[in-house]
Order: structure tokens, then C-alpha cells, then sequence
């Protein structure tokens, strides 16, 4: 028994449909590269650490047992996808999730894995 069609059929009216209320192509692409920082161990770790609180850069270094250089490079990329966000404070740097939608999402993820 195989788990395709055995016989090829397109219903126009549903594709058009189902189009309709798809995003854009680039919203599209914005989405998987928002997607594949979870799909990442050490940024999913961060992103982890940062729901449960605001951390510095080198608290971070230390939760994800990693090199300040490398949780940059991380941080940066969770950053250019508004993952998490910065504040200066004198010589530290604290990072927060972006908001409370990231939050629920990464309860939403933990509550799947119980």
C-alpha cells in the first residue's frame, strides 16, 4: 500500500484556496530562519535560559558552556531574527527574549517534550 495518490489529481479551487492563506515567499523564508534558530542546540539552550531570566553575556557563556565569542556570534544571530533583544548596563550587556510570544512558544516546546 503506498502512501501517495495512485492517481495523480489537482483540485484547482482548493490549491487557490490554501494559497490565499499562505504568507509571502519571503515571509516564508523569515519564518524558517526564525524556525531553525530552535532547531539549534545551543541557541535553543539560550533561548531557554532567557524564559526563565535576563541574563549577561557571560552568564550565558557559562549556561551554554561556550566561548564569549562564540555566544556572540549566537546572540547575534537571535537577535537579527527578534528572537531576544539587549540593554547596556555600565560594562554589561543583559539579553531578554523579545517578547512574551517567544516565551509561550518555548513553554509550548517544553510542554510537548513531557
Amino acid at each position: 500500500m503506498s502512501d501517495l495518490c495512485s492517481e495523480f489529481s489537482v483540485r484547482n479551487e482548493k490549491i487557490e484556496n490554501v494559497l490565499k492563506k499562505l504568507p509571502s515567499n519571503r515571509d516564508i523564508v523569515n519564518i524558517s530562519n526564525i524556525m531553525n534558530s530552535f532547531g539549534d542546540p545551543n541557541r535553543l539552550k539560550i533561548l531557554l535560559a532567557l524564559k526563565e531570566s535576563e541574563l549577561c553575556s557571560c552568564e550565558l557563556s557559562n549556561i551554554a558552556d561556550t566561548s564569549i565569542s562564540a555566544i556572540s556570534h549566537q546572540l547575534r544571530i537571535l537577535r537579527d531574527r527578534k528572537l531576544v533583544k539587549f540593554r547596556k548596563d555600565g560594562k554589561f550587556v543583559y539579553y531578554e527574549l523579545y517578547d512574551e510570544k517567544i516565551r509561550n512558544f518555548l513553554e509550548e516546546i517544553v510542554r510537548l517534550e513531557k
